[in-house]
């Protein structure tokens, strides 16, 4: 009888494990990581950045009342100064507005919708920007003639008079039948179509350089489908400065969609975003209610700074010839 020695499995779990460390590893000892504990003012606004988010992620825990339900808003508790002043009452922290509405809760709410049309119009954009710009660099040729030129009749009107054009088209056909949420599917739509012309440029740029290496002469060689290259080989190659254009982009979509609020065409008074609260509170700063126009341009200006610093941080930091 044989006395060999079977020999045992590994554990299936060990290995993911330690790939799963060794990212981690990698990640912290990162010359981005390095850089990014190096920047003091960049840890503040990334904290800042989250805590935005985290604000906008919980805002029906934090807030007082739900400023979008007509039931909980009571015109009795109109323009109520903020808790610190003479006049002020408990729980309206940052007072209250012509509607009854807490202002602090109003931002909560008002910061979520904004980030919201934020993101979904930075990815929007994105989506559609890298997969031009993959098409016109790789195909070139006429294809790359006609999407560039597309391209370059937009970049003459200003992103706020594209996105003010398709909204004003949108509602147009429309009317009256758009309700809060298709409003804010309209402004996503309006921004992403504003600012996807910085993505094609950059991507087809990248694009045109990768596609003359050899790997990609090898990939064409085994016979892979043009698809497959550009979305599995190429892409991950330009994507450096895309994230940071997506970086700075949030802070122009959130900019871009304050404006459309502040001049009306944006959310409704009944589900206000950021700048729908500064327009209403702009009605009423010279009567004296400073804090309904105040607060809400103070989250504005803090968010938009901070994502700013970000995206320069990032900017420099994916830059070879900064390291």
């Amino acid at each position: 009888m044989s006395d060999a020695v079977v020999p045992q499995r590994a554990e299936p779990s060990a290995v993911p494990a330690r790939a799963g460390v060794g990212w981690v590893r990698r990640a912290i000892d990162s010359d981005i990581f390095y850089s990014f504990r190096r920047s003091k003012m960049t840890m503040v606004a990334a904290a800042i950045t989250v805590l935005f988010f985290l604000l906008a992620i919980f805002a029906s825990v934090l807030a007082v009342q739900d400023p979008f339900d007509p039931a909980q808003l009571q015109l009795m508790n109109s323009r109520i100064s903020p808790l610190w002043t003479a006049d002020g009452q408990s729980p309206y922290l940052l007072g209250t507005d012509e509607q009854g509405r807490d202002v602090f809760s109003a931002i909560l709410y008002g910061l979520r919708i904004s980030l919201t049309v934020g993101v979904l119009g930075v990815l929007f954009s994105g989506a559609l920007g890298i997969v031009l710009g993959l098409i016109a660099g790789y195909v070139g040729g006429a294809v790359d003639g006609l999407i560039m030129r597309i391209a370059d009749v937009q970049l003459t009107f200003p992103a706020i008079l594209t996105a003010l054009l398709i909204n004003g088209v949108v509602k147009s056909v429309f009317g009256n039948r758009l309700d809060a949420m298709s409003t804010l599917a309209v402004l996503v739509l309006a921004i992403g179509l504003s600012f996807w012309v910085q993505y094609a440029r950059t991507v087809r740029g990248s694009v045109m350089v990768e596609k003359n290496k050899d790997y990609v002469a090898a990939a064409q060689l085994i016979g892979l489908p043009a698809p497959v290259i550009m979305l599995r080989h190429v892409l991950p190659n330009t994507m450096g400065p895309v994230l940071v254009i997506a970086t700075i982009n949030l802070a122009l979509a959130i900019i871009t969609e304050a404006t459309l609020s502040f001049l009306g065409a944006g959310m409704p008074d009944t589900m206000p975003s950021l700048g729908t609260l500064i327009r209403i509170g702009n009605n009423y700063l010279f009567a004296g209610e400073w804090w309904i126009v105040a607060f809400p341009g103070f989250a504005l200006a803090g968010l938009i700074l901070s994502i700013n610093l970000l995206g320069d941080w990032l900017r420099d930091a994916l830059n070879p010839k900064l390291r």
